[in-house]
C-alpha cells in the first residue's frame, strides 16, 4: 500500500506506475484503493497526467489504459537485445528476494510502457524464459537490508554458522552480493579474521546494521578482493592435471 502522507508529486509517480503494471483497463476505484486516496483525487490526477503529456485512454466508469508514457523515451531494441533484457529481468524475478523481485517486475513494466506498439507485442511473446527447478537454501535474514548496508557502506554484525556448523559473532564490511547457481554469497571484509571472506547468506542466522561507516572504501576493497579471487581461480586451473 502507498503511504497516505506522500506528496502529490509522489502520488502522481505512483499512479503512473499503477497504470503501467495493473491489467488494463484499470478502474478508478482500484487505483483509489491502491493509493489510499479518494476517487475524486484519482480523477484529478488523471487529468493532471494527461495535461503533462500522458496519453491515457478511458474515462470514469470504464477504466483507464496507458497508451503512451511521456516519462520514458521510446526505446528501440533489436530483437535479441529485447530478449536478453526480458530474460535477465525474469531471472531476477525467479531468484531474488521479494523486494528485488518486485523491482524487476516494475522495471519490466516500465520498459514495456516505453516501447512502440509493434515492439510491445514482441516483448509480450519473448521466446526466452527463466525458471529454477532446484530449491535454494532458505535465507532467514532480510536481504534487502543487507543490500542497503552495502550501498550505504555500513558495517554489519552477523551470527554465522560455518561449514562445520560452528557459530561465531562477527562484524563485517559488506562489499557485494553474488547470485550463484544454488545460493547467494556475501563478499565482505571480516574484522574478526582481518581478511576478505565469502559468506554463504543462507548460513547467516542474524544481521544487525551498525552505525560504523566505511565510505568511500567499498569500491576499492571490492576491486581488491575480486583480483584476489581471480588470482586464486587462475592458480586452481594451473594446478589441475
Amino acid at each position: 500500500m502507498i503511504d497516505c502522507r506522500m506528496s502529490r508529486s509522489e502520488r502522481l509517480l505512483q499512479l503512473m506506475q499503477c497504470l503501467r503494471t495493473l491489467r488494463p483497463p484499470v478502474r478508478a476505484q482500484d487505483l483509489a484503493r491502491e493509493l489510499r486516496v479518494s476517487m475524486r483525487s484519482i480523477y484529478r490526477d488523471i487529468d493532471t497526467l494527461r495535461s503533462s503529456g500522458a496519453i491515457i485512454d478511458g474515462e470514469a466508469g470504464f477504466g483507464y489504459t496507458l497508451e503512451e508514457d511521456p516519462a520514458l523515451p521510446p526505446m528501440m531494441f533489436s530483437r535479441d537485445e529485447m530478449e536478453a533484457l526480458v530474460l535477465g529481468l525474469r531471472e531476477v524475478n525467479e531468484v531474488a528476494d521479494p523486494v528485488l523481485a518486485a523491482a524487476a517486475r516494475d522495471a519490466l513494466s516500465k520498459v514495456k510502457a516505453s516501447l512502440p506498439e509493434r515492439m510491445r507485442m514482441q516483448f509480450d511473446h519473448a521466446v526466452l524464459h527463466a525458471k529454477r527447478f532446484h530449491k535454494r537454501p532458505e535465507i532467514t535474514i532480510d536481504v534487502a537490508a543487507l543490500r542497503r548496508a552495502a550501498r550505504e557502506e555500513l558495517a554489519i554484525d552477523i551470527t554465522y554458522g560455518d561449514f562445520n556448523e560452528k557459530i561465531s559473532e562477527r562484524r563485517v564490511l559488506p562489499l557485494a552480493i553474488v547470485f550463484m547457481d544454488r545460493g547467494l554469497a556475501l563478499l565482505a571484509w571480516c574484522k574478526l579474521r582481518q581478511d576478505y571472506r565469502v559468506f554463504r547468506i543462507d548460513r547467516i542466522a542474524s544481521l544487525l546494521i551498525s552505525d560504523e561507516g566505511f565510505r568511500p572504501r567499498r569500491v576499492h576493497m571490492l576491486r581488491e578482493f575480486q583480483l584476489q579471487l581471480d588470482a586464486q581461480a587462475r592458480q586452481a586451473r594451473a594446478e589441475q592435471p
